[in-house]
Protein backbone atom coordinates (compact mmCIF):
# COMPACT_ATOMS: atom_id res chain seq x y z
CA UNK A 1 0.00 0.00 0.00
CA UNK A 2 1.45 3.51 -1.13
CA UNK A 3 0.68 6.32 1.85
CA UNK A 4 1.27 9.86 0.48
CA UNK A 5 1.10 12.84 3.08
CA UNK A 6 0.40 15.90 1.39
CA UNK A 7 1.30 19.38 3.20
CA UNK A 8 0.33 22.74 2.19
CA UNK A 9 2.24 26.24 2.23
CA UNK A 10 -0.69 27.62 2.42
CA UNK A 11 -1.26 27.10 6.46
CA UNK A 12 -5.25 27.67 6.38
CA UNK A 13 -5.21 24.25 4.65
CA UNK A 14 -4.27 20.77 7.05
CA UNK A 15 -2.18 18.11 6.50
CA UNK A 16 -4.24 15.09 4.29
CA UNK A 17 -2.93 11.67 4.29
CA UNK A 18 -3.88 9.11 1.18
CA UNK A 19 -3.26 5.30 1.02
CA UNK A 20 -3.96 3.09 -1.41
CA UNK A 21 -2.85 1.31 -4.39
CA UNK A 22 -1.00 3.87 -6.54
CA UNK A 23 1.73 2.08 -8.29
CA UNK A 24 2.35 3.77 -11.94
CA UNK A 25 0.39 6.31 -10.60
CA UNK A 26 1.71 10.24 -10.35
CA UNK A 27 1.27 12.58 -7.61
CA UNK A 28 -0.87 14.95 -9.41
CA UNK A 29 -3.85 11.80 -10.40
CA UNK A 30 -3.15 10.66 -6.58
CA UNK A 31 -4.21 14.35 -5.25
CA UNK A 32 -6.67 14.79 -7.81
CA UNK A 33 -8.67 11.60 -7.34
CA UNK A 34 -8.36 12.47 -3.32
CA UNK A 35 -9.69 15.88 -3.89
CA UNK A 36 -6.72 17.68 -3.35
CA UNK A 37 -6.37 20.72 -5.42
CA UNK A 38 -2.84 20.84 -7.43
CA UNK A 39 -2.99 23.13 -10.44
CA UNK A 40 -1.90 21.23 -13.94
CA UNK A 41 -2.77 23.99 -16.63
CA UNK A 42 -0.73 21.62 -19.81
CA UNK A 43 -3.49 18.27 -18.87
CA UNK A 44 -0.50 16.77 -17.55
CA UNK A 45 1.54 16.42 -20.44
CA UNK A 46 5.18 17.92 -19.27
CA UNK A 47 4.61 21.13 -20.82
CA UNK A 48 4.35 23.96 -18.00
CA UNK A 49 5.74 23.74 -14.54
CA UNK A 50 1.79 25.03 -12.56
CA UNK A 51 1.69 21.05 -10.60
CA UNK A 52 4.93 22.11 -9.37
CA UNK A 53 5.57 20.28 -5.99
CA UNK A 54 8.35 19.51 -3.32
CA UNK A 55 8.97 15.79 -2.11
CA UNK A 56 10.55 16.13 0.60
CA UNK A 57 10.67 12.23 1.29
CA UNK A 58 10.20 9.23 -0.62
CA UNK A 59 11.84 10.65 -4.07
CA UNK A 60 13.41 7.00 -4.15
CA UNK A 61 9.72 5.92 -4.92
CA UNK A 62 9.25 7.70 -7.53
CA UNK A 63 10.12 7.64 -11.41
CA UNK A 64 13.46 9.33 -12.15
CA UNK A 65 13.46 12.83 -13.25
CA UNK A 66 13.84 13.96 -16.69
CA UNK A 67 15.88 16.48 -18.42
CA UNK A 68 12.31 17.86 -19.94
CA UNK A 69 10.97 18.08 -16.53
CA UNK A 70 14.30 20.18 -15.27
CA UNK A 71 13.54 22.38 -17.87
CA UNK A 72 10.04 23.39 -16.52
CA UNK A 73 11.02 23.07 -12.95
CA UNK A 74 13.65 26.17 -13.77
CA UNK A 75 10.30 28.44 -14.53
CA UNK A 76 8.24 27.37 -11.55
CA UNK A 77 8.32 29.86 -8.47
CA UNK A 78 10.74 29.42 -5.80
CA UNK A 79 12.15 25.86 -7.24
CA UNK A 80 14.08 23.66 -4.47
CA UNK A 81 16.88 20.91 -4.80
CA UNK A 82 13.30 18.82 -3.64
CA UNK A 83 11.14 20.46 -6.63
CA UNK A 84 9.33 17.80 -8.76
CA UNK A 85 5.99 18.46 -11.45
CA UNK A 86 3.54 16.48 -10.17
CA UNK A 87 2.53 15.26 -13.41
CA UNK A 88 5.88 13.39 -13.55
CA UNK A 89 6.32 11.95 -10.30
CA UNK A 90 5.26 8.38 -10.96
CA UNK A 91 4.86 5.95 -8.11
CA UNK A 92 7.08 2.67 -8.92
CA UNK A 93 6.94 0.94 -5.61
CA UNK A 94 3.72 -0.60 -3.83
CA UNK A 95 5.40 0.26 -0.60
CA UNK A 96 6.09 3.46 -0.70
CA UNK A 97 5.99 6.40 1.98
CA UNK A 98 6.02 9.97 0.56
CA UNK A 99 5.24 13.24 2.03
CA UNK A 100 4.82 15.56 -0.86
CA UNK A 101 4.39 19.96 -0.42
CA UNK A 102 2.40 21.38 -2.48
CA UNK A 103 3.88 25.07 -2.98
CA UNK A 104 0.82 27.99 -2.35
CA UNK A 105 -0.29 28.25 -5.92
CA UNK A 106 -2.52 31.18 -5.18
CA UNK A 107 -0.16 33.55 -7.43
CA UNK A 108 -0.70 31.03 -10.58
CA UNK A 109 -2.69 32.20 -13.44
CA UNK A 110 -4.97 29.11 -14.05
CA UNK A 111 -8.53 27.47 -13.42
CA UNK A 112 -9.65 24.89 -10.56
CA UNK A 113 -9.91 21.43 -11.16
Amino acid sequence: MVRVKFKFEDKDKEDQVVEGHFKDESILDIAEDADIHLNHNCGAVCACSTCHVYIEEGEDHLKEISDREEDFIDRATNPRIESRLGCQCVVLTENAEIEVTIPDQSGIIGHEH
